[in-house]
């Protein structure tokens, strides 16, 4: 074999594992995936009962932005949230009621321009079919509000395949050296 046909070959070589996982089918359930704890960064809160406050309640506590992407479901502009250059240690919680949602162990650069993580905080999120684009795709909100926080694709890293890809809006960042504050009420 010349020089040329065996690099050729080993171009094919690197190239096949890529082809093949672009064939693999994708997965069935993204929402199911979650991490366990805040992978040692705070401690969650045992028990967090459901918050159900009036439209004017959260508006008295929310800016306009906030209000809109979490309880009208909106978006807020691409690379417009000051979260996407976050890299320091420590949790992401709900911006309405302070229900920690993600880790910063699990946040990771989609180039998407939204914060997205590749999995949430074991029980922290709950999530329904959107199909307002004509498709269905999944959103996710928070499992104490149900403030909307965004929608789950299968193009994610590992461990899981998933990318949540959150309003950074929706969410508030607290540094692991500091006390994660009170939920609201």
């Amino acid at each position: 074999m010349d020089r040329k046909t065996f690099l050729k070959h080993l171009g094919w070589a690197a190239v096949a594992p890529l082809a093949l996982t672009a064939c693999t089918p994708s997965r069935s359930t993204p929402a199911s995936t979650s991490a366990p704890d805040t992978l040692g960064v705070h401690t969650l809160p045992e028990d967090f009962p459901p918050l159900d406050k009036s439209e004017e309640e959260w508006r008295r506590l929310l800016t306009k932005s906030e209000y809109q992407i979490l309880f009208e479901a909106g978006t807020e502009p691409r690379r417009s949230s000051p979260l996407l250059d976050e890299t320091r240690t420590g949790t992401y919680i709900c911006a309405a009621c302070r229900l920690p949602l993600f880790s910063s162990k699990t946040k990771y650069e989609s180039g998407t321009g939204w914060p997205s993580f590749w999995a949430p905080l074991d029980g922290q999120v709950d999530t329904k079919k959107d199909t307002k684009l004509g498709y269905t795709r999944t959103e996710y909100h928070c499992a104490r509000c149900g403030g909307h926080q965004g929608h789950i694709f299968e193009d994610g890293p590992d461990p899981t395949g998933l990318r949540y890809c959150n309003n950074g809006l929706a969410l508030s960042f607290v540094p692991a050296d500091a006390s994660l504050p009170d939920l609201r009420t």
